[in-house]
């Protein structure tokens, strides 16, 4: 196995697990569930998350294998684009259709956003 396939695999176990953490706070403290909090937080923040990685990877020149530790690995492990797709089948299925259409669209202009803002501020670090 090559030594970047070990760095994406603890990478993604450790953005798993983190993200696990944050759906169990956010259930225990957001009533009712009436709308994909945990999903929507952990995909906007590892929106961000990676876009600071990449720029940070960039200006101080990290070495491929820790790059591919935080974006590859944390951010595909941390973010889910399966629970969102899941959300949103049990969201149109429960005939939540307006909250089906913000929770998309949030999801999609405010994560482009983090991107963006993440790579902003990792260049001005």
């Amino acid at each position: 196995m090559s030594k970047e396939i070990i760095y994406i695999f603890l990478g993604g176990g450790t953005g798993s697990a983190l993200r696990y953490c944050i759906q169990l706070l956010m259930h225990e403290r957001i009533v009712p569930y009436n709308f994909p909090w945990a999903t929507f937080t952990v995909n906007i923040f590892g929106s961000f998350l990676i876009g600071l990685f990449y720029a940070l990877s960039e200006r101080f020149h990290l070495p491929f294998e820790v790059r591919l530790f935080l974006t590859t690995g944390l951010c595909g492990g941390f973010t889910t684009f399966s629970t969102f797709s899941s959300d949103g089948i049990g969201l149109l299925k429960g005939e939540f259709y307006g909250t089906f259409i913000t929770y998309t669209l949030l999801s999609i202009a405010i994560g482009l956003t983090a991107v963006v803002a993440g790579g902003y501020l990792g260049k001005q670090l």
